[in-house]
C-alpha cells in the first residue's frame, strides 16, 4: 500500500506545483502585456508579452501528459508490469495524437 500513497503524492505535487507555475506564468504574461500596452492598444494578443501567456497556457496542456509519464516511471520502478504497460499505451496514444496534429495542420498552411 505504501507504493499507491507515494505515487498519490508525487501525482499530487505535480499537479500542485505545475498548476501554479502555470497560473503564475499567465499572471506575469497578462501582467506585463497591459504594463507594455501604454494604454492605447486595443488588441492585447499582439502584444509580445502575451508570449509569456502562452507558455502558461501551453504549461496547462502538458501537465496531463507529464501525469502520465510520472505514472509510467513509477509503474517500471516499482516492477508493475501491467499497469506500466498500460502507462505506456496511453503515453504512445497521447504523442500519436500530437504528430497527427502537426501532420494534419502542417498540411493546411502548404
Amino acid at each position: 500500500m505504501n507504493g499507491v500513497t507515494r505515487l498519490e503524492e508525487l501525482l499530487a505535487a505535480l499537479l500542485r506545483n505545475g498548476s501554479s507555475l502555470a497560473s503564475s506564468t499567465i499572471g506575469l504574461g497578462f501582467a506585463l502585456a497591459l504594463i507594455d500596452s501604454r494604454f492605447g492598444t486595443r488588441n492585447l494578443a499582439v502584444l509580445p508579452n502575451m508570449r509569456i501567456a502562452t507558455l502558461g497556457i501551453g504549461l496547462f496542456i502538458l501537465l496531463p501528459v507529464l501525469r502520465v509519464l510520472l505514472m509510467l516511471f513509477v509503474f517500471i520502478r516499482e516492477g508493475d508490469a501491467r499497469l506500466a504497460i498500460t502507462a505506456g499505451l496511453v503515453f504512445a496514444i497521447i504523442l500519436l495524437g500530437i504528430v497527427l496534429g502537426f501532420y494534419a495542420t502542417s498540411g493546411m498552411a502548404g
